[in-house]
């Protein structure tokens, strides 16, 4: 009786052990179209991936017959835009889901490997120029260096006994921040903060402040919401205002900040593995964190290639928890000094 093979999963029983790739799927072999619909982005920028990632996905497969890294791309691609479960999107190139489940892995920590090249404030004088004059264009409010703000994505709960990724809102889920410039190019994502945590706890928590604090000379401000606290160098709405002045520059902090929304509503429609109506990730959070890493990384990279960031926006808003400003926090009267300042100079 003969005994079925697994060709796949078993090429050391029939190639040996020497290291080889195995090109499951022919990207040559099919349609723009095909390669656009199936795995979310064109052909152009696939080549540029693959040349990117490459020398990280072979350091990850020596093993006999390994998969290729341009077919590895292409099942994370594929999993990241479509946001099917794995096996489904296994089939379209030919690979088990196990074996997909590994593509994955493999392209998001090759992915994560690029975030300090792709994500970061690091930049000439001439962009960080250029990016304040884009923001100016916006409603002009000056000197502003990056909006931030953050979002939650669901996640499947990570045990019973675990409450910690329970939003305001009921469901699991993990808690990022995003700082992005008028373009929507990120410049800090931070993907690993508990659903139960606020947007000021993680704020005070994370990198983004911790730089900011430590800064002597403040080249520009960020805008975040009310659920932000005032800072000379972050600037939010005026929580009661009174004159004509504080209408007009609450009106143009708005505008300016929606670029933040706009940007994860772009980055939850072109992955839709992040987009809550499309299922939870069903992976534990530190996963989940890594996945959501990759496509930030992905959002960069696409955009910095010549991609526009706002092709795919979805109208809906994100998923943002429903939190007030905390007014038993101390005022920083220095802070309120250089908001109204601002106000003054530009919006009286």
């Amino acid at each position: 009786m003969a005994i079925p093979i697994a060709v796949l999963d078993c090429d050391l029983l029939l190639h040996g052990r020497g290291h080889k790739t195995l090109d499951r799927f022919d990207i040559e072999t099919v349609s723009d179209e095909f390669l656009l619909t199936t795995f979310g982005f064109p052909r152009e920028f696939i080549y540029y991936l693959v040349d990117l990632l490459k020398e990280g996905l072979l350091r990850r497969t020596q093993r006999s017959r390994a998969i290729s890294p341009d077919v590895q791309i292409l099942a994370a691609l594929g999993f990241y835009t479509s946001g099917s479960f794995q096996s489904k999107m296994g089939d379209a190139i030919g690979i088990s889901q196990a074996s997909m489940s590994r593509c994955v892995s493999n392209v998001t920590k090759a992915l994560i490997e690029k975030a300090p090249e792709f994500i970061g404030f690091n930049r000439d004088e001439a962009a960080k120029q250029q990016s304040k004059e884009e923001f100016y264009r916006v409603a002009g409010i000056p000197n502003v260096v990056g909006v931030v703000d953050c979002a939650h994505i669901a996640i499947k709960a990570p045990n019973s006994e675990d409450s910690s990724y329970v939003n305001k809102k009921g469901f699991h889920s993990i808690n990022c921040q995003l700082v992005c410039d008028a373009r929507g190019l990120l410049l800090s994502a931070e993907t690993h903060w508990p659903g139960s945590l606020t947007d000021r706890a993680v704020f005070n928590q994370s990198s983004v402040c911790k730089l900011f604090e430590e800064q002597v000379n403040h080249e520009g401000w960020l805008l975040g919401d009310n659920r932000y606290p005032l800072r000379k160098w972050l600037m939010t709405p005026v929580q009661s205002p009174e004159t004509p002045a504080d209408y007009r520059y609450n009106l143009a902090h708005t505008a300016t900040h929606e670029i933040v929304d706009r940007t994860f509503r772009a980055i939850q429609t072109r992955f839709r593995c992040l987009d809550g109506a499309k299922g939870y990730l069903q992976y534990a959070p530190e996963k989940c964190s890594r996945i959501i890493q990759a496509c930030c990384v992905l959002h960069n990279v696409s955009l910095q290639s010549g991609l526009d960031a706002w092709t795919f926006e979805r109208t809906d808003t994100t998923d943002q928890s429903e939190e007030g400003n905390d007014s038993t926090e101390k005022v920083d009267l220095e802070a309120l000094r250089v908001r109204q300042e601002l106000i003054h100079n530009h919006f009286s």
